[in-house]
């Protein structure tokens, strides 16, 4: 049967429409049960092949760019006959380049010859070292045979800025529904390094699969924010406490006589931390550890000693490929483990945390090198003890404290009840808004990505960008705002008239040379709409610099 064949028959379904059916109604549903079922309907009917791509798509393995961005709104703009003025001022309202586009192009005027997914997506791989010519043919030519909501999923997957609102839980979830496999086991085979290519839907999720990835990291457990007084979750004699590291979650796998290192974001990380690499010899084998990749120094391994140094010393080797002996000597980097998850090849995961613990403190001892701490347990009799030692953790770059049930085991995602980060209070600084620029998602027609200042004498200096923390009420208040008091435009973004006071939160602080006011923010968020306050109240640079002086470093 060919493609025509199938196109005609009435229980079949065009991938590329049934995908784009399936990212519309995860864009404008904000309930759970709602995207679960779109999930579970769309992983009943795609192809198997486009099950795959999806399946790398909502977990991270998106393809790179796969073409210049900047050649898409020329090509809509021939087809269209527009003028360039024209084009940005749609751009301008839209917010969204990929959306922009597939609301400017006209009505399609062509029927599909193949309609998976997969074709799409390889089929442009395959043009990555192709002619400027050949891309513009095969691109234009697939927006001539889409509708509307097509091209705006296709135009993502070029632009490769695509972003969907799931977590990997939820998808996990929805597999679960449609194979024959428990959700842990879902999760552990679709990460680690398999290639949406060659990688074949039975190959990663069937029943019977006997494929082996040495290098397979385990889904990672993680801990849902205490907002309440310790006290609730019982005795204290019943938890272990550590400390909230200000790092990048990582694993170090030692198998088959081989070491890799993961990232939480599933990035394999190996080559970029040389500092670990003695660990193939030293770490037992099949042995998988959970910690912190951070830069740490005067690290002493029979005393277990260290200093953590500050993230902005790791971001200097995050995303470089090549490291140099310079970086190495001025940001050096450790592993801090504070679980283990396999060990001499068996599952350790379902064994108590005191287990694990005992066994963890062995390898670590038995290592012995600097490159890699254990993470010490916080001893403490009561809850109010351990709250006055948590008021201390900005002393030592960290982020709070960890509280471990001593008897849970190691889960899959972020679950309620056995672990919780008990994170320090964030600093605060009262802002201005001053520019504003329209979100994505579904809140494309929304400004609400804002750019905050706060007072240098008679002018204000910008010093943070934050698009989280207010209510979608708050939201549509503030873009209404912005559109009523507009001064200027600049592509996308607006300068407002600077009256809307707000107070932004952040964890840590530090200079930078990068943006004006000499500063740097580490997770700005609002706090809170400060509609009490006159933009004449809000802080100055000069506290903005007196924080850096006590909380910078």
């Amino acid at each position: 049967m060919n493609i025509d064949d199938i196109l005609r028959d009435s229980k079949a379904k065009d991938g590329m429409a049934l995908f784009s059916e399936l990212v519309t109604s995860l864009g404008s549903s904000t309930k759970t049960l709602e995207k679960q079922d779109a999930l579970i309907n769309y992983f009943s009917l795609a192809d198997d092949k486009d099950k795959v791509w999806v399946i790398a798509l909502f977990s991270g393995r998106r393809p790179r760019r796969l073409v210049n961005s900047s050649l898409l709104p020329q090509w809509c703009i021939e087809i269209r006959n527009l003028p360039g003025w024209l084009f940005s001022e749609c751009y301008g309202s839209v917010g969204d380049m990929a959306e922009t586009i597939a609301l400017l192009l006209p009505e399609k005027s062509e029927e599909k010859t193949v309609s998976s997914l997969s074709f799409y997506i390889e089929k442009l791989i395959s043009l990555d070292k192709q002619d400027e010519s050949i891309k513009k043919d095969f691109i234009t030519g697939c927006w001539r045979s889409m509708n509307k909501d097509e091209r705006f999923v296709f135009n993502k997957l070029l632009t490769g800025n695509f972003r969907i609102g799931i977590s990997q839980k939820q998808m996990v979830n929805a597999l679960a529904k449609t194979v024959k496999l428990e959700p842990s086991v879902i999760a552990h085979r679709i990460s680690g390094n398999w290639d949406p290519v060659t990688t074949a839907f039975d190959d990663l999720l069937s029943e019977h699969s006997t494929n082996i990835d040495f290098s397979k990291p385990y889904p990672f457990y993680l801990a849902y924010a205490l907002e309440e007084n310790p006290e609730t979750l019982g005795e204290a004699n019943e938890w272990q406490a550590e400390w909230k590291w200000d790092g990048i979650r990582g694993e170090i796998i030692k198998r088959n006589n081989e070491l890799f290192v993961w990232s939480r974001g599933e990035e394999l990380v190996t080559d970029k931390y040389p500092e670990y690499a003695m660990l193939q010899q030293k770490l037992p084998e099949g042995t998988v550890l959970d910690g912190e990749i951070i830069s740490l120094t005067n690290a002493n391994a029979s005393t277990n000693e260290f200093t953590i140094l500050p993230f902005a010393l790791l971001q200097t080797r995050i995303g470089r490929k090549n490291v140099t002996s310079k970086q190495l000597k001025e940001s050096p980097v450790g592993f801090i483990a504070y679980d283990l998850l396999e060990f001499e090849g068996e599952d350790f995961r379902n064994r108590t945390l005191e287990e694990r613990r005992i066994i963890l403190e062995k390898i670590v001892a038995d290592v012995n090198e600097p490159a890699l701490r254990l993470s010490p347990i916080i001893h403490f009799n009561n809850w109010d003890e351990l709250a006055a030692t948590r008021t201390t953790s900005r002393e030592i770059n960290a982020e709070g404290i960890m509280l471990k049930r001593k008897a849970s085991i190691y889960q899959v995602g972020r679950k309620v009840g056995d672990w919780w980060k008990w994170k320090i209070d964030p600093l605060t600084i009262d802002a201005v808004m001053i520019y504003a620029q329209k979100g994505s998602g579904r809140r494309s027609t929304l400004y609400t990505d804002y750019t905050f200042a706060v007072k240098d004498e008679d002018r204000l200096v910008p010093f943070t960008k934050a698009y989280s923390g207010l209510t979608d009420k708050e939201f549509a208040q503030v873009d209404s705002f912005v559109k009523r008091n507009s001064l200027e435009k600049f592509g996308p973004v607006r300068t407002v008239k600077p009256e809307l006071v707000f107070e932004i939160a952040f964890e840590g602080i530090a200079a930078s040379n990068r943006h004006k006011s000499g500063v740097a923010l580490r997770f700005p968020r609002i706090k809170r709409w400060r509609k009490d306050k006159p933009a004449s109240e809000i802080n100055t640079l000069d506290d903005l610099k007196k924080m850096l002086e006590v909380y910078g470093k």
